[in-house]
């Protein structure tokens, strides 16, 4: 698999990886909790990505259909397009800029934490599935338009490296709350 491509997936899996790491030392009724007003619970952070895991699939089946379509199909390096650059930096983790999340993408709180973490596992495969889709490709001279603003629209490698980055982002958010309400397990206690 192209070099690009198995760093996206690796970056998925890094994502999974984070979210199983809590699931394991985070005591079930604290998942639900949320640390103050208008703060998201862990469970409502992957609930999150699971609504936009969701809305991306569509996107990303389409693009790829489009790039599959495109005569010159000889890509040897992906690359960003000017926006998608934009938003990579913008969304880091490490990133203190907050934003209002459009209401379509607010978790309802609904669904059960087996149900949520089930979810998670299941769109990071399909989600995966298309990045390796996406080999030989030319997936950076594909636009998608953005489910978040219609106004918006980066190239499909954009996109696709774009999903991990705002899952890592939001695993950071689900830590940040789980250590408020329960500290983390030390790695010395016996």
């Amino acid at each position: 698999m192209n070099a690009q491509l198995s760093s996206i997936v690796e970056d998925l899996q890094a994502a999974e990886h984070r979210l199983k790491e809590l699931h394991h030392w985070l005591p079930r009724d604290a998942w639900c909790h949320r640390p103050g007003p208008g703060r998201w619970s862990p469970a409502d952070c992957v609930a999150h990505l699971n609504l936009t895991s969701s809305a991306m699939l569509p996107l990303l089946d389409a693009g790829l259909r489009d790039a599959a379509e495109t005569v010159n199909r000889s890509t040897r390096h992906y690359r960003r397009d000017v926006v998608g650059w934009l938003i990579w930096k913008l969304i880091a983790p490490s990133n203190g800029l907050r934003t209002q999340t459009r209401p379509a993408f607010v978790p309802s709180r609904e669904e059960s934490l087996e149900t949520v973490i089930y979810d998670f596992e299941r769109l990071q495969s399909e989600i995966i599935r298309r990045v390796h889709a996406a080999e030989g490709l030319p997936i950076d001279r594909v636009a998608l338009r953005s489910p978040f603003d219609a106004r918006v629209r980066c190239n499909l490698y954009s996109a696709l490296t774009l999903i991990p980055r705002h899952q890592h982002r939001h695993a950071l958010q689900a830590e940040r709350a789980a250590r408020m309400l329960v500290p983390e397990p030390s790695p010395l206690a016996v």
